[in-house]
């Protein structure tokens, strides 16, 4: 469904614009009057924006109709409901209930169809495996086959080997797990998924046959049918009834986040906001950018999506990580000309225009190329007396030519994605060699101590079932290792595990209600349909809103296991209660254990993410690793993601410096340096490669805090040694690249002022 919007351009007191809404919600400024734009659902709503920094020179031009406006800092997108569009859009999460619950009952019916002992754990993989999007649910069915089957295998192992040894045995299984959870965490991908489940299988599988272990290999293989179905039931729904492509959401995610870079780009180029403004929105967009890298993973295993659109997707999400250092540098030489002489009018007046041509949402390919060709007219030569003042105008220049390359492209490849054409047939400005996949940042020792804790936790919950002799004890080692390996990657785990509490209280409530209140009076397999309908229906729902999606999931899942639904009716509330306090028990010791071994907390997590940040770089400067800007920017900008959620423990002077993308940017120009001083005299090269040899052993050993100042002086000297050398393009680019480098890690350095050094001592 298209709309056609007519934009009305309003100014008040703020000098902004009127955001016009619609029934999809609140929509992109636009500069010019009376404009009929046509819009595509997936524009839908517009992300938050608000005002930004921008301390250069150039001037806006407030005096006539086409002028640059910004949405007032204050302002937020509101929502309107679309009561044209589909019912299944409007409600989503109720669609997505039902859907889910008709998978379950599909599952179980069939379970008990095909009489198998335990159809509950049919039932209870539908919620384990089902998502909103069709090729999510389908790549989580693929690794919860692959981990339930890794799994089984382990059980069918360690078992019959150990039975005799419980203390040995349960050593094994805390260490399984421990691992699986370990190699989950370092994966990253939707893959980390199937170490995950290999682990706590052997936990669900294991433990509750240890009093009858002749038949282990009868229970698992009869448990991973069960598994089976409810996979392929959920799968199979998800694919049949209203399926929702990750193609598209990834697309809408991508429109949005692109709106509001331009945005961003807007109030860098015409001065408004403040710091911290600016701060949090970059660090907002390097989130969401890594929610839309969370969903790529996907693609793969969604048939319906052309590969035409996959590729096209993947090219545009490397375009989207060269456009917040990219901003980021432009407002730093912007602060720099404006600290000194001030940019000339000619720059400035360019400047203003394009920022014109972003807020009216980068379309227009004529004035793209009025703004390439303006640009190359005022492009300045640096000398080799070039002042720091001249080389600030030279490299603000390119860099913007830059952006302006980046955001075309991204409008072209949003223009082929929707209409399905191969994005290799573009003429694009960048063109990477390969499709590099998204990089996630992996703290193994992090990962380690995580795992450690967990397979404590289980450890213990062993260890006092059996001094305790307890016959129903086995359920505390289970859901500690479920637990732990669900909640590892919490911070803090001991509030969380006391906010879970409450659900599992809730779990058990509902179990005693169904199997003492309402079950006793089920006969058929319809009624028992429509009395479970109401609560799952709910778990559903909530299951598919963010803010209670976690806690719906598990009241599904952890309920359906809990009820142990049969074919037949047996209810014991001895065996009910003993459950229900081992469940609460193995909450609770494994929130203890995970909460003391765990101590660290969400500061020393960003502290070590800072550290990584300097790590990389020195990778970079030694050429330790491999040169790909993409899969650079993406690693740190997905660091940048993760500070997002830890941002109120982080020191300012180091937020502020995340949030600008500082070490990104001078591992980008380290990167670009190396490749440029390819093309100079072998001086000049000798003279770069000494200080960035230099650089990379002062990053190895940097922690926290500023770099010494020394470090200015010898950064001078290397930009007056290539200064001295003939004007060609790789001369030029080394020369932006070693003022980005000084701009991003010395922002606050006195002017350049070179060193007249004889070369032979600056090589040294």
């Amino acid at each position: 469904m298209i709309d056609y919007v007519l934009w009305k351009q309003r100014k008040d007191s703020t000098n902004g614009l009127h955001l016009l809404r619609c029934r999809h919600g609140v929509l992109r400024p636009c500069v010019h009057r009376d404009r009929l734009v046509r819009r595509s659902p997936c524009e839908a709503y517009a992300p938050r924006a608000a005002g930004y920094i921008n301390r250069t020179s150039a001037p806006t031009n407030t005096a006539n109709d086409d002028e640059v406006t910004t949405i007032p800092a204050k302002q937020r997108p509101v929502r309107f409901m679309n009561h044209s569009a589909p019912f299944w859009v409007r409600h989503a999460a109720l669609v997505f209930a039902t859907k889910t619950f008709a998978a379950a009952m599909l599952a179980l019916s069939i379970a008990l169809w095909l009489d198998m002992p335990r159809p509950y754990w049919a039932m209870a993989s539908v919620f384990i495996a089902s998502n909103q999007l069709t090729g999510a649910t389908w790549s989580k069915a693929v690794y919860r086959m692959l981990g339930t089957l890794i799994g089984a295998a382990a059980v069918i192992a360690l078992i019959p080997n150990f039975v005799n040894a419980p203390e040995l045995l349960s050593f094994a299984i805390a260490l399984w797990v421990g691992i699986c959870l370990y190699l989950s965490l370092i994966d990253g991908t939707p893959r980390s998924y199937m170490f995950m489940l290999s682990g706590y299988t052997v936990a669900l599988l294991g433990f509750p046959v240890l009093s009858m272990p002749e038949l282990t290999f009868d229970v698992v293989v009869a448990r991973v049918q069960e598994i089976m179905l409810g996979i392929i039931c959920a799968s199979v729904v998800s694919m049949l009834v209203l399926p929702r492509s990750v193609a598209s959401a990834i697309a809408a995610q991508a429109t949005v986040w692109l709106a509001g870079a331009r945005q961003l780009g807007v109030d860098v180029l015409t001065g408004r906001g403040s710091d911290r403004e600016r701060d949090d929105e970059r660090i907002r967009l390097a989130a969401a950018a890594s929610e839309i890298d969370q969903l790529r993973w996907h693609l793969d295993y969604e048939t319906a999506t052309s590969a035409n659109i996959a590729r096209g997707l993947r090219r545009l999400r490397q375009h989207m990580l060269s456009l917040l250092p990219l901003l980021a540098s432009i407002e730093d030489r912007g602060i720099a000309l404006n600290s000194h002489e001030g940019a000339p009018a000619n720059i400035a007046a360019i400047s203003t225009r394009a920022a014109r041509w972003l807020a009216d949402g980068s379309q227009e390919e004529q004035e793209a190329d009025g703004l390439r060709a303006a640009l190359n007219e005022v492009q300045p030569q640096p000398g080799a007396d070039a002042t720091w003042n001249e080389i600030m105008i030279a490299g603000f220049v390119v860099r913007l030519g830059n952006l302006i390359d980046v955001t075309r492209d991204c409008q072209l490849l949003r223009e082929a994605i929707s209409d399905g054409r191969d994005p290799d047939s573009l003429a694009l400005a960048f063109t990477p060699d390969t499709l590099t996949p998204a990089v996630p940042h992996r703290d193994h020792g992090l990962a380690l101590w995580t795992a450690a804790a967990t397979a404590l936790s289980v450890l213990a919950c062993c260890a006092f079932w059996i001094v305790a002799g307890w016959p129903d004890g086995a359920t505390a080692p289970i859901f500690a290792a479920i637990l732990g390996s669900l909640l590892a990657s919490v911070d803090d785990p001991l509030p969380a595990f006391r906010g879970y509490y409450g659900v599992f209280l809730a779990v058990i409530a509902t179990d005693g209600i169904y199997t003492f209140g309402v079950l006793p009076r089920i006969t058929t397999l319809e009624m028992l349909i429509v009395a479970l309908m109401p609560a799952f229906l709910l778990f559903g729902w909530l299951a598919a809103r963010p803010a209670t999606a976690r806690v719906g999931s598990m009241l599904a899942i952890y309920t359906s296991v809990q009820l142990a639904l049969n074919s037949s009716y047996s209810a014991d509330f001895v065996s009910f209660a003993n459950s229900s306090v081992a469940l609460m028990l193995g909450v609770g010791l494994t929130g203890v254990i995970s909460g003391i071994v765990r101590l660290f907390g969400a500061g020393w997590i960003a502290e070590r993410l800072l550290h990584s940040n300097w790590k990389t770089l020195a990778a970079v400067a030694d050429g330790k690793t491999p040169h790909d800007r993409v899969a650079i920017a993406s690693l740190m900008q997905h660091r940048l993601a993760l500070l997002a959620a830890r941002i109120t423990v982080v020191p300012g002077e180091a937020r502020s410096n995340a949030a600008n993308l500082r070490q990104l940017r001078a591992a980008l120009s380290l990167v670009d340096l190396r490749q440029a001083s390819l093309g100079l005299s072998r001086r000049t090269r000798a003279v770069i490669d000494a200080f960035v040899t230099h650089l990379a052993s002062v990053y190895r050993t940097h922690a926290v805090g500023r770099l010494p100042h020394a470090l200015v002086g010898r950064l001078d000297g290397t930009i007056a040694s290539t200064l001295q050398e003939p004007a060609s393009e790789a001369r030029n680019e080394a020369l932006f690249s070693l003022a980005g480098i000084r701009t991003g890690l010395f922002p606050e350095a006195p002017t350049y002022q070179p060193l007249q050094l004889e070369p032979e001592e600056m090589a040294a």
